[in-house]
């Protein structure tokens, strides 16, 4: 088990109890032991926690106020972590998931816990989150219900699948959790139907016309990953093929019989990735038929979509994430906006018409060309887009005498730079709003921002129904 899985868990333990205790766990309980436990929560990542011998257990599939005997498979100085065996009391929010492969793969992790309860859940993530990291006034946030769905599925519009050959056939899905062993997903409940009948045709096809797919034992073979990306609101479809090298045999066989049956896939690419790595994505992404991008609306925009840029997976929540942000900077027509880790400019698009000039930063160039291709495309001509990182080009534009009135960041689930920490905290803007995909670095980030801001609510909303990732939008105002 990797240093990453270890100090999660270590982290968890740290969160409900407190400070690290002398004694450790009784080595009288050996691998493999059975053990009773009542569920007392839920942990950041979905797992129930007990206590057995006053030492925390983490049991994955587990729900809170559950009776479980659990089979001890790991043993740590302070934790432990078991698997679960039989559930003697079951939960009333206990439901059955839909998807037989939840309990393999990770993006399912609360399949088997009722929608209301699942949005309960995320509301105590933001509310664990604080208590471990103890930002200035957290006992007294305002933590409000979390915004969910009427349909929690089929609301993903991409799927990134892991191709390789299981028992002699071509397979698609992803991996096991903490694994590299693939688990093939010919169904997936959270996906967009018309990506997976895509999905399932392009394997179909790799199959027949024996496509080599990658080998990651060998480093052989060529194609390694589909990605398929749907806008749901004009339907149109990007398929790209990542692969081991610049070749893809039958390129124009796959691409022919793919466009008979779908006239919604309006681009093929090629993305080269060669060798063994941990990063899905390479350098080099070409056109192979169609154009380079597909169009999507948001609310009244028109956004342009290349392979790599970063664009909200929900669409269905899209929308009522980028209104709460709206509701809570409160923008007036002289304030100066920033959109840091901007992505193709979703949300300072659509603040343009309340600011007097919206800036932007990503660092990824296709997302910056789309961003300012996106405010062409809607006739905005107050906003512009930069590509490099975001605690490098804000000081590099104070220092050119444009002063930021309204920041809104959603940074990756990493959190905020300290650069960019430290530059909100000289600057001040009066208005500052903070989307997180992350609870735990928003929690960290906070003990640093409320220096200088008062958090005024965390509005936390539901992006990944069945999974336990939670988004926020944070309200601050600042202390005078």
């Amino acid at each position: 088990m990797n240093n990453n899985h270890n100090s999660h868990y270590q982290n968890q333990r740290n969160l409900h109890q407190g400070r690290p205790q002398r004694e450790t766990v009784q080595e009288s309980i050996p691998i493999g032991q059975r053990i009773p436990l009542t569920i007392k929560r839920l942990g950041i990542n979905g797992e129930g926690i007990g206590y057995f011998k006053h030492t925390i257990c983490f049991v994955k599939g587990a729900l809170p106020d559950e009776v479980v005997t659990a089979t001890v498979t790991e043993i740590h100085p302070r934790y432990m972590i078991a698997k679960l065996h039989t559930i003697r009391q079951k939960s009333p929010n206990r439901v059955e998931p839909r998807d037989p492969f939840a309990d393999e793969v990770g993006g399912f992790e609360l399949e088997h816990l009722s929608y209301p309860a699942q949005l309960e859940f995320k509301q105590d993530v933001v509310r664990q989150a604080l208590e471990k990291y103890r930002p200035s006034g957290y006992k007294y946030y305002k933590l409000l219900p979390t915004i969910g769905m009427d349909n929690p599925y089929e609301y993903r519009n991409k799927a990134q699948f892991q191709v390789r050959v299981l028992d002699g056939k071509v397979a698609a899905g992803l991996y096991k959790e903490n694994s590299h062993d693939l688990v093939d997903l010919p169904t997936c409940s959270v996906q967009h139907p018309l990506i997976m009948k895509v999905m399932r045709r392009v394997v179909e096809l790799l199959e027949a016309y024996q496509v080599p797919i990658y080998d990651e034992e060998h480093g052989s073979g060529i194609v390694k990953t589909i990605v398929v990306r749907v806008a749901v609101a004009t339907n149109e479809v990007q398929l790209v093929f990542i692969t081991n090298s610049t070749k893809l045999p039958h390129k124009r066989d796959l691409i022919t019989e793919l466009q008979k049956r779908f006239p919604e896939i309006v681009s093929y690419m090629q993305n080269v990735n060669k060798g063994k790595t941990s990063l899905v994505w390479g350098d080099d992404t070409t056109l192979l038929a169609g154009k380079t991008f597909i169009q999507d609306k948001l609310e009244d925009l028109t956004f342009n979509l290349s392979a790599r840029a970063f664009y909200q997976l929900n669409p269905y929540q899209t929308a009522k994430l980028y209104d709460e942000a709206r509701k809570a900077l409160e923008l007036s027509p002289n304030d100066n906006l920033v959109d840091a880790y901007s992505g193709v400019g979703t949300i300072g698009l659509s603040l343009a018409a309340q600011a007097k000039e919206v800036r932007g930063m990503d660092i990824i160039p296709e997302s910056i060309e789309d961003a300012n291709e996106n405010a062409k495309l809607n006739g905005i001509t107050n906003a512009k887009y930069q590509v490099g990182k975001a605690e490098e080009v804000l000081p590099q534009w104070m220092a050119e005498g444009f002063h930021p009135d309204a920041l809104v960041v959603d940074p990756p689930r990493t959190g905020l730079d300290d650069v960019l920490i430290q530059t909100i905290l000289t600057s001040k803007p009066e208005r500052f709003v903070y989307i997180s995909c992350n609870p735990s670095t928003l929690a960290r980030d906070l003990a640093q921002l409320t220096k200088t801001y008062i958090v005024d609510y965390i509005q936390s909303i539901d992006m990944f129904p069945q999974t336990a990732r939670c988004e926020a939008v944070v309200k601050f105002t600042r202390r005078h």
